[in-house]
């Protein structure tokens, strides 16, 4: 079997084959994300669409979901055009009130791929949700690279075997991918392995400002291709290094805002699913003169964190070669845990033997 391999569209001329892009626009309505060539027919030009384009906006919800503030800043977009633009834009999304039983068919009809155990899916009723964010925190050694390897072969298999059917892309701030972990899990699945790798956009972040500016890139690949899944491993680490002490709190913690709003966009736009890994901190105990209260962890990031994350998973070791997983925080997910094993094809389901 081989993974689900889809190529970027190639340019093709105008003239020949505007009926094939009038269906395609056409289609586009039904499934998403919708490209900014749908303006053309509000009456804005190719020149607008190119502006939008170099500042970063690759698709109508793009232009819908952002500030009116970050449109004008665009060079060559008045505030007049701008205005013009988001009610455009909004009446092509329809960004208005819905009835809560289309919103829960809505929610129905939402892609759930495989963790790779049957525990861990059980838990999460199905698998990583589509169009969310996941935060995975815990100690080191606690699975969360093994578990974002695993997802970034999973998301590729057909929706019919738990997959999503579509490419990963892969921002890493720690230097802890390895494509070789990609080739293993790969075949424990039975895909094709050099699929499977051609699937995965590979990126290596060097600090807080390139992070973001990866997200624009990885917003300009989505908006060509099919992509199911976008994972930062971890969203964290660069902002603890980069930012120290308690003067550069506020600046760190206004960035790290801006970048999970971000992130938090191309899920919505995209409808792929998202996954950060981050560290945690040993709780200290004000009221003990300082001592650490016991071994209870808490993940980086405060309530900008917490807030921006729809599910939150703490991963802990467990006996022996076990891993869990423990639901911290979810608006549809019940509390509780699950055991899960790391092996040569990824995650898989504990065996105490």
């Amino acid at each position: 079997m081989s993974a689900v391999s889809i190529q970027q569209s190639k340019p093709v001329s105008t003239q020949e084959h505007e009926p094939q892009q009038q269906q395609q626009l056409a289609e586009d309505v039904q499934t998403g994300p919708l490209k900014l060539e749908h303006l053309l027919a509000k009456g804005f030009t190719k020149r607008d669409l190119e502006l939008l384009k170099d500042g970063g906006y690759q698709t109508v919800e793009c232009v819908a979901f952002a500030p009116v503030k970050n449109l004008v800043a665009i060079k060559g977009l008045s505030e007049q055009k701008v205005e013009k633009l988001k009610k455009a834009s909004k009446e092509l999304c329809n960004l208005g009130f819905c009835s809560a039983q289309e919103y829960l068919e809505a929610r129905e009809n939402l892609i759930r791929f495989t963790t790779g155990s049957v525990q861990l899916d059980s838990l999460l009723k199905g698998g990583i949700e589509t169009g969310n964010l996941t935060e995975l925190f815990g100690e080191f050694r606690t699975g969360k690279t093994q578990l974002c390897h695993t997802l970034a072969v999973t998301c590729q298999l057909p929706i019919e075997q738990a997959g999503g059917e579509g490419k990963c892309l892969w921002i890493d701030t720690e230097g802890t991918f390895r494509p070789e972990r990609i080739v293993s899990i790969a075949k424990r699945f039975g895909l094709n392995a050099n699929d499977c790798l051609d699937n995965v956009a590979y990126a290596r972040a060097y600090n807080c400002d390139h992070q973001m500016e990866l997200l624009m890139e990885a917003s300009a690949m989505m908006a060509e291709s099919r992509f199911a899944l976008l994972i930062v491993d971890s969203a964290t680490a660069l902002y603890r290094s980069e930012y120290t002490g308690r003067g550069e709190l506020a600046s760190r913690q206004t960035h790290l805002c801006r970048f999970l709003r971000c992130l938090q966009r191309i899920a919505d736009t995209y409808g792929v699913a998202v996954v950060v890994s981050n560290q945690v901190v040993a709780k200290v105990d004000n009221m003990g003169g300082g001592m650490f209260a016991g071994n209870e962890k808490l993940p980086i990031g405060g309530n900008i964190m917490a807030h921006a994350s729809q599910t939150r998973l703490y991963l802990r070791k467990g006996r022996g070669e076990s891993r869990i997983c423990k639901i911290y925080d979810s608006p549809s997910l019940a509390e509780g845990e699950a055991v899960f094993a790391i092996g040569e094809g990824g995650i898989g389901d504990y065996e105490d033997n």
